[in-house]
């Protein structure tokens, strides 16, 4: 196994740092979270999506603006959509793993406001399937997911609104998020002036946000981590799935659930050894099926993980204590990083306000695409 001594996180939002500065900064504080000699550092991975969101297009290396002896690290940037960050951790712990290096440095970024939300629209349906689905924007995507859960199911425009006032909710105890706003799930539910349809039936109140934004975390050997307080990743899996939404069932979400299987599979856990979950609502009903792949309702059942508290903050199964991209706020090739930094301050007592009273375990979920590119963690205090 792998486990993280240092964590870095920017705020999330319109920020006016570069893309590198953003970088820098976070790899700065993760170094220097747990005074980790630069030079032990056997490689840097970059997860960040880009798609033409800005210029720099061969970003690897920024990093190393970080710290002089970071100078000829081997460095190579991840790409994989809204999972960049994830992969980027996936591809660092197997260097770990194999023994050919024994410390990583890990970087999530991305730099997005600057763009009219239209251009971002459009950079980022470049990770849907372009001969079935180019042009379509990714709240279209995830509207059709909606569209077919309510045919099969009924209408879930309560859970979607529940969902998302619970995150607003949440963010108000991380610094860190992009929006600090609560919001009722009346306002959530309605469609009005200030919450539009985007597209049916997803209102602004169900999209994720825009943002800029980083976390880096230092992932090393479990040996070198003794006498640390720190998070061990004790599972993690990756599931990729066929990209034609055209030839699968959009009622499920069939590559997160192998996903989350195969990871708790490989901790030797089931959620009742879990305290909380980090999961990707990018899209509400991206949450809502999320806990139908979990295994916390069956299908068609999502809606009373909220009703009985089940995923509220107090309940069995925590999600996204952090308030979720929702609310957070989700800078691509940032998120997966952000996931995992953020459990790892959640198991080892450092999460500040978001601190959940003897949290110890906890799930992060990641994906990239339209539920394409899947990777699900398990990360634990490591004493």
């Amino acid at each position: 196994m792998v486990s993280i001594i240092g964590t870095g996180h920017s705020r999330f939002g319109r920020l006016p740092e570069t893309l590198e500065e953003l970088i820098v900064s976070v790899s700065r504080e993760a170094i220097e979270d747990f005074g980790l000699v630069p030079a032990e550092i056997g490689g840097i991975w970059l997860g960040h999506f880009n798609a033409g969101l800005v210029e720099d297009g061969f970003a690897s290396s920024l990093p190393m603006g970080a710290h002089p002896d970071l100078r000829w690290t081997p460095a190579t940037r991840v790409e994989n959509a809204c999972a960049s960050g994830s992969g980027a951790i996936r591809a660092a712990m197997d260097a770990i793993e194999s023994g050919r290096i024994r410390a990583a440095l890990v970087i999530g970024a991305e730099k997005m406001t600057h763009r009219p939300t239209a251009e971002v629209a459009d950079c980022l349906g470049r990770a849907a399937y372009q001969p079935e689905e180019a042009g379509q924007s990714f709240p279209a995507l995830f509207a059709r997911f909606a569209r077919a859960y309510a045919d099969r199911f009924g209408d879930p425009t309560e859970a979607l609104a529940s969902i998302a006032s619970k995150n607003h909710e949440n963010a108000l105890r991380n610094p860190l998020a992009q929006m600090h706003k609560p919001l009722t799930v009346e306002f959530c539910r309605s469609v009005s002036d200030r919450n539009p349809m985007v597209a049916a039936p997803l209102k602004v109140s169900d999209c994720s946000l825009v943002s800029d934004g980083a976390a880096a975390l230092v992932l090393v050997a479990d040996d070198l981590a003794a006498g640390r307080d720190a998070a061990r990743i004790r599972a993690m899996a990756q599931v990729s799935d066929i990209m034609p939404m055209s030839q699968r069932d959009l009622t499920e979400m069939e590559g997160p659930r192998r996903a989350i299987g195969a990871a708790l599979d490989e901790a030797g856990c089931g959620l009742d050894g879990l305290d909380f979950a980090e999961v990707h609502d990018c899209f509400t009903i991206a949450e809502l099926m999320l806990y139908e792949a979990m295994g916390l309702a069956e299908p068609g059942q999502g809606a009373r993980c909220l009703q009985d508290g089940t995923v509220l903050r107090g309940g069995a199964l925590p999600v996204n204590l952090s308030g979720g991209l929702k609310a957070k706020g989700h800078p691509v090739g940032a998120t997966g990083v952000s996931m995992h930094v953020l459990a790892a301050r959640q198991v080892t007592g450092r999460a500040g306000d978001m601190q959940l009273d003897g949290a110890r375990r906890g799930l992060v979920f990641n994906m990239g695409g339209a539920a394409v590119a899947n990777y699900a963690s398990v990360v634990e205090a490591a004493a």
